[in-house]
């Protein structure tokens, strides 16, 4: 089973119903002040923690006044605006007494379906963790419309373990984790502590009942829990309503853990094998040594460049023979990298008249 203190890099999701009152519509001031302290001791250990945050919609109808029950399309766009701010403050007078800076992220659906913008997202969200930032992700609720929405941030938090590499997920919520079947009606409801494998029974356990600030009930995270352990990643369901949550868990709390079925950087690597390339990039013999040390493609090592493909696409990686030697993610379009071919990185914003990537294929995005 998991442990929160083997964590290297950590996501952690929070429900609406823990961070604001729903009765008042107020932050919860005290419990956030308790989970920055345990977001501080994560940190200081080692631990990359990523933050995914319900509540701008929650925070918004309150300072506005609107009602508690279900909003408007409009209503609710209008709530979150005024509730982002309100929710990126409250997190950085939590996390600043402990020195930590925190970032807001806003995505939508399209941004992890677009491989693009998922790109953009996984290289901004790893140069804040690089810098030390605590990133606080949230659905863009001011602009998603339907068809273009999460529409719940369990299955958010799990894409977002995906795209930063997490290997423990934990959504906190207003449950301890996984039942045989609903304790709020079935007394005889047996705590599940470790699922190995999600089966159609696990499933079926999962009913679908959610709090009212909440739209994901245990079907959502039945979900968020499959995507993120096919991608290598270790998940948690716990019960975020005690002081310092995240502390809880790691003393023992009750709760059920959700075993990963690799590692994240080995789950990348099979999604990547698994894609289809749409273009071929050539290498000279000193790329071919470099690629096989480790290092990202750059483009002083190119040769050649044949067929069309977008930032993002799948691209072969030949030797000078035409033996494939890997595939990867392109950094830059088929035209761009034929403009960069055969140059040094720091010519690249030169030629292209903007500030690139160094790398036409990164280490992370490529399997040899």
């Amino acid at each position: 089973m998991a442990a929160l203190s083997d964590a290297r890099r950590l996501v952690v999701k929070i429900g609406s119903a823990l961070l604001v009152d729903s009765t008042t519509g107020d932050l919860r001031a005290d419990w956030l002040t308790s989970l920055a302290a345990d977001v501080a001791r994560l940190r200081a250990r080692g631990t990359d923690v990523v933050i995914v945050s319900s509540g701008s919609i929650a925070l918004g109808r309150g300072i506005l006044g609107l009602p508690m029950t279900s909003l408007a399309l409009e209503q609710s766009q209008a709530a979150a605006a005024v509730g982002q701010i309100r929710l990126a403050r409250a997190y950085e007078e939590a996390l600043n007494p402990h020195k930590i800076i925190a970032g807001q992220v806003l995505v939508t659906l399209e941004d992890s379906q677009d491989r693009r913008r998922y790109l953009n997202s996984r290289a901004t969200m790893e140069t804040m963790l690089g810098l030390g930032v605590v990133p606080i992700v949230n659905e863009n609720d001011t602009i998603a419309t339907d068809e273009i929405r999460y529409g719940d941030n369990d299955r958010l938090a799990a894409q977002v373990a995906v795209t930063v590499g997490a290997d423990q997920l934990v959504l906190l919520s207003d449950v301890d984790g996984l039942y045989t079947a609903n304790p709020n009606i079935d007394s005889t409801a047996q705590h599940i502590a470790f699922v190995s494998e999600i089966t159609p029974e696990i499933e079926g356990m999962a009913g679908d009942a959610g709090s009212g600030l909440s739209k994901g009930g245990m079907i959502t995270k039945i979900m968020a829990a499959r995507t993120a352990t096919e991608a290598g990643c270790a998940m948690a369901i716990a019960l975020g309503t005690p002081m310092n949550p995240l502390g809880q868990l790691e003393n023992g709390a009750p709760a059920t853990w959700f075993a990963a079925h690799s590692d994240p950087q080995a789950a990348r690597k099979r999604w990547i094998s698994a894609m289809k390339p749409r273009g071929t990039i050539a290498v000279d013999d000193g790329a071919v040594a470099a690629l096989v040390r480790g290092n990202s493609l750059l483009p002083a090592g190119v040769t050649q460049i044949a067929g069309t493909f977008g930032r993002g696409d799948l691209v072969s990686i030949v030797d000078p023979k035409g033996a494939q030697l890997g595939k990867g993610l392109a950094r830059y379009t088929s035209a761009e990298a034929r403009q960069i071919m055969g140059r040094h990185s720091s010519d690249i914003a030169k030629i292209l008249g903007y500030e690139g990537r160094a790398a036409l294929v990164h280490r992370d995005d490529m399997v040899l």
